[in-house]
């Protein structure tokens, strides 16, 4: 199929709306999901055993789990079930954000694991409340180090929003897909939209080298 420029033109303000809701779903899934996945981490860090078992099985359900399974139970099962009536966009935000706090529990428990002993014994002998050692001592130390790998799980995201459309969100491949059923062109929708990921991502993929280099150095 030749391409076709107005074919392609006419198709960018559709895609660009898509990738507005595309952009919006990644940004409030990665909040969802990196403030949770360090709940999940402080839990672990308690070391209550009923809690921190309870954390532990959930992780390693939710990991062991398609991403598209767990969207579509937590559309078509949990939310009958349950009497909520949740759009598909939060839907998707709430399926991606718990998906990648299981990730993110991990990494923020590493960046914690990483604080000098030192600095735990210093702070004890200081004898500073417990939850002045967390915020002023550990997290502002753990946090630097697992910004590079929250980086990569947010771009992951990004590419993974395509899957929401199995619940009627309309990201930027869903317009792609409209545009193409309009116009019976595919070739151009798809290619933009091919276009407009690797625009937002690659950018995004050299600010987190860039944070890379910086956590080595530091």
């Amino acid at each position: 199929m030749d391409w076709s420029w107005e074919s392609a033109a006419n198709s960018v303000p559709l895609l660009l709306e898509g990738l507005l809701v595309t952009v919006e779903i990644t940004l409030l899934a990665s909040a969802v999901g990196y403030v949770l996945g360090l709940v999940f981490a402080l839990i672990h860090r308690t070391g209550i055993p009923v809690l921190s078992q309870a954390v532990r099985l959930f992780i390693e359900f939710v990991r062991s789990t398609p991403l598209l399974i767990q969207v579509f139970v937590l559309y078509y099962v949990i939310q009958p079930v349950g009497g909520l009536t949740l759009s598909p966009f939060v839907t998707g935000v709430i399926a991606l954000g718990v998906h990648y706090a299981t990730y993110a529990a991990e990494v923020y428990r590493a960046g914690i694991e990483a604080v000098p002993k030192g600095q735990w014994e210093a702070a004890t002998a200081l004898n500073l409340p417990r939850s002045r050692v967390w915020t002023a001592v550990v997290l502002p130390q753990a946090v630097p180090r697992v910004l590079p790998a929250l980086g990569n799980y947010t771009i992951s995201m990004f590419k993974e929003t395509p899957l929401l459309l199995a619940i009627g969100v309309v990201d930027v491949l869903a317009r792609a897909k409209e545009v193409g059923a309009d116009t019976f062109r595919v070739v151009e929708p798809y290619t933009l939209a091919g276009v407009l990921f690797l625009l937002v991502s690659l950018p995004a993929s050299i600010l987190v080298r860039r944070l890379e280099r910086r956590a080595a150095h530091s």
